[in-house]
């Protein structure tokens, strides 16, 4: 039993149905993922029909229409928790970023796209013959989508597009994304969604090497007179920021339990190390000093998965609120970063070596305290929607 099934079988948010979410994940993960993740690490990429497989194994659909292939009827949120639980037992947070993109580029043409673009576009999304990714971030605006500056043109009957996105999970492998555009004035009530597709005449792409979240690519995104006819507006025009900020939420939940489920490996690795290696005569475990490392490791994951669980029952209920999200995210980030320094200071040497996943977690903690929203960006939101100010 692993530590997240001892936590299951203790709340009252999870109940037998996700245990056998977490078991079909956990099989999908020992026969497609474990034996290659290494691999796809060093290839700095992930193969395109792992999202077929993970289509074909009921992964990529959960909580999804059905009649776009999903699987919607009977899961909830906690489900999609308990299987993001179980992919980052290979200690590979690109894994999930990449496989599991469409979590953050398909949601607006769901909830703001015309019946044709939904019928058209999540099909083959949802069935891993196609991938999406999302275009909000620039090389110079960051967290501030409010300025963002790549423009979309009205010209004859069709958008014209200039400008250029950053740090794009996905982006050298998307086939579609779902791009942030500015088509009106300066500030928020200017700011479209419109879908640009892979193959569009001056549409360009480059990857972009980075720290951790190896198997994920990551890319620059260039739009050069990129002609995008007006079918692909997703939403209506001007309306886009809304859809953008709706998204974040879901993303920064998303991304504190993945922070949850990260320093549990860390622990786990942890914990493994000290009850077998040997140290001054007895094992490492045996050390009150380390005992108290585990221990509040242990309480840190605890309290911020509680946190977390909270806020998806919030979400469930109707309930939730962006503050909630803006300062769950920090907390946990905050907390993998605590929990992975400790467990490799229990690992020492051996947590320095390509190959460990406590090595591969730390070096992968700034990509969360960044991604989504940055700690100081999130923190002021939070300020600021909770009235101090």
């Amino acid at each position: 039993m692993t530590m997240f099934d001892d936590w299951r079988a203790r709340s009252p948010f999870y109940d037998e149905t996700h245990t056998a979410v977490a078991d079909s994940v956990r099989r999908f993960v020992a026969a497609e993922v474990a034996p290659n993740i290494d691999a796809w690490e060093d290839a700095r990429s992930l193969p395109r029909d792992l999202h077929r497989k993970a289509a074909a194994a009921g992964i990529l659909g959960l909580g999804y229409p059905e009649e776009f292939g999903g699987h919607s009827d009977g899961f909830d949120i906690f489900h999609s928790l308990t299987q993001s639980e179980e992919l980052a037992s290979v200690g590979a947070g690109g894994l999930t970023a990449s496989l599991m993109t469409h979590g953050i580029g398909l949601p607006p043409i769901l909830a703001l796209g015309s019946d044709e673009m939904k019928r058209r576009i999540a099909p083959a999304v949802l069935s891993g013959d196609k991938i999406i990714a999302l275009g909000i971030t620039e090389a110079g605006g960051g967290s501030d989508v409010a300025a963002l500056m790549t423009r979309a043109e009205k010209v004859g009957n069709k958008y014209v597009v200039n400008g250029g996105k950053m740090f794009i999970t996905s982006g050298m492998r998307a086939d579609y994304v779902t791009v942030a555009v500015r088509t009106g004035g300066p500030g928020m009530g200017g700011i479209s969604l419109m879908l640009i597709e892979a193959g569009m005449p001056g549409f360009t792409r480059t990857p972009l090497e980075k720290m951790g979240w190896h198997c994920s690519d990551t890319a620059a995104l260039y739009f050069d007179n990129v002609e995008v006819p007006p079918e692909n507006m997703i939403g209506p025009e001007n309306a886009g920021f809304a859809g953008i900020m709706r998204n974040f939420n879901g993303e920064r939940l998303g991304m504190a339990h993945s922070c949850c489920a990260f320093a549990r490996v860390c622990l786990k690795e942890a914990v493994e190390w000290a009850t077998t290696r040997e140290t001054f005569g007895k094992r490492l475990a045996q050390h009150q000093s380390i005992r108290i490392k585990l221990a509040d490791m242990a309480r840190q994951i605890n309290a911020t998965q509680a946190w977390v669980d909270l806020c998806a029952w919030q979400v469930k209920t109707g309930k939730g609120l962006p503050a909630d999200f803006a300062m769950l995210k920090v907390q946990a980030t905050r907390m993998l970063e605590s929990v992975a320094r400790e467990a490799a200071q229990v690992l020492g040497g051996a947590s320095y070596l390509k190959g460990s996943k406590v090595e591969r977690i730390y070096r992968e903690v700034r990509v969360n305290a960044i991604g989504g929203g940055s700690e100081e960006i999130m923190l002021d939101l939070a300020g600021r929607q909770l009235g101090y100010n």
